[in-house]
């Protein structure tokens, strides 16, 4: 039998131009294989991934527990759909509202479908629960989030390349400024508003951190005003700002958690709304649902995920190595550089204007051997696998801090 050819990073980078729709801007690397926090391209040149696929890859590229439990569930069953029960998902929401300290799980797949879910969960507990007049739920956002793409969610955010030419966009939401817990006083001073829908730490703005109390101002806010604060730790949650979500830095337990892309150990998607039963208790069948959702494979996944978790191992490595790099990378950081921002393993390098674009910033650190991402033009985010080691973190700094001189 003829051998087909190997086809190079260049053919395959036409392929995409050629028949994907142009709704990405990757950098050109062609990943075939991965391990750790390391990957190698279709040529055989290694990087170290210092982006780990938007926190989806907490735990490494093909860890072996999460490889291993996925290729026994496919000798055993991978779907059934929500028509029938399956043997893991029941231990699956058990553990996983464990480890909320909370009741249900309402589970999903990508993280806007979670997104989605809460939205529909708020509003459905608004008009049943606290008792706001039919039609008239109104669910409070920050500017500069990032929730996801789909036509509600983008029709709720403030980023232009987001909203433009996709309108009509679903009303019901207004916008208050991120870590302003006054504006957010005073917009929950209107009645019909159920929720209050917020990153804990603003990813796709950059990695910004809001003032310190301003978490815990908001959930005693929404406790006042009887709103449901929905925390959407899917990219913050599952250790990757040093705890296990994001919320527990100051000890805030808000009312909905969304969970998702590390919660799917960097082999599926999988996503979920957790909270109370008076929250999640208002759907009834047949009101909401996925045919994949909670599906075998992701379960077995999922239960693995939350094992690893339990050891607080990963949780503790993205303290300490954070902490240890955020030092450093402030400290050797070049006139290039305005700020440093970070918490866990999770950092955002603003540039100066002189200085952007960011991705100028990216394909450089590319050659060098390191993934990383841009942001709004000035942002380098920074979010390497919670297992990736002192040594590689050591010699990914010299490279960044060199790139970034370069700028200067």
């Amino acid at each position: 039998m003829k051998t087909e050819p190997k086809l190079g990073s260049a053919e395959l980078i036409e392929l995409v131009d050629r028949h994907s729709a142009h709704n990405y801007h990757p950098l050109p690397v062609v990943v075939a294989e991965a391990e750790g926090a390391w990957v190698t391209d279709v040529e055989g040149t290694r990087y170290l991934d210092m982006l780990a696929a938007y926190s989806a890859l907490n735990f490494g590229h093909r860890h072996p527990d999460l490889i291993r439990a996925a290729k026994e569930q496919l000798d055993r069953v991978t779907l059934t759909s929500r028509a029938f029960h399956h043997d893991l998902f029941g231990p699956f929401c058990e553990q996983l509202a464990d480890l909320c300290g909370t009741d249900m799980v309402l589970a999903m797949n990508s993280g806007a479908e979670g997104v989605e879910t809460a939205i529909k969960t708020a509003r459905r507990w608004g008009y049943d629960v606290k008792g706001v007049p039919e039609g008239r739920a109104k669910i409070v956002v920050c500017d500069g989030n990032f929730h996801g793409r789909t036509i509600t969610i983008v029709g709720f955010s403030t980023d232009p390349s987001a909203t433009g030419g996709f309108g009509p966009f679903t009303p019901g939401f207004v916008s208050v400024p991120f870590g302003d817990a006054g504006a957010l006083a005073a917009a929950l001073d209107d009645p019909d508003v159920v929720a209050f829908l917020v990153e804990p730490i603003q990813g796709e703005a950059g990695v910004v951190i809001p003032p310190a109390g301003y978490l815990a101002e908001v959930r005693r806010l929404c406790t006042e005003r009887n709103v449901l604060m929905i925390a959407d730790e899917i990219q913050t949650g599952l250790g990757r700002t040093g705890t296990t979500f994001a919320c527990d830095h100051e000890d805030v337990e808000p009312d909905v958690y969304l969970l998702g892309k590390a919660l799917g150990g960097g082999i599926l998607p999988v996503s979920a709304v957790v909270s109370r039963a008076d929250v999640l208790g208002v759907f009834r069948p047949g009101e909401h649902g996925s045919t994949f959702g909670g599906n075998p494979i992701a379960c077995a996944v999922g239960l693995e995920v939350l094992r690893l978790l339990r050891t607080g191992e990963y949780q503790q490595r993205s303290k300490d190595l954070g902490a240890w790099f955020l030092e450093r990378l402030r400290e050797e950081a070049p006139t290039s550089v305005t700020e440093v921002r970070g918490r866990g393993l999770w950092f955002g390098i603003e540039l100066t204007p002189a200085a952007a674009p960011a991705r100028a910033v990216c394909e450089r650190l590319l050659e060098l051997g390191i993934l990383a991402k841009d942001t709004h033009e000035t942002t380098v985010r920074l979010a390497p696998p919670l297992m990736v080691s002192h040594g590689d973190l050591e010699w990914a700094l010299e490279r960044i801090v060199n790139a970034l001189s370069e700028r200067a």
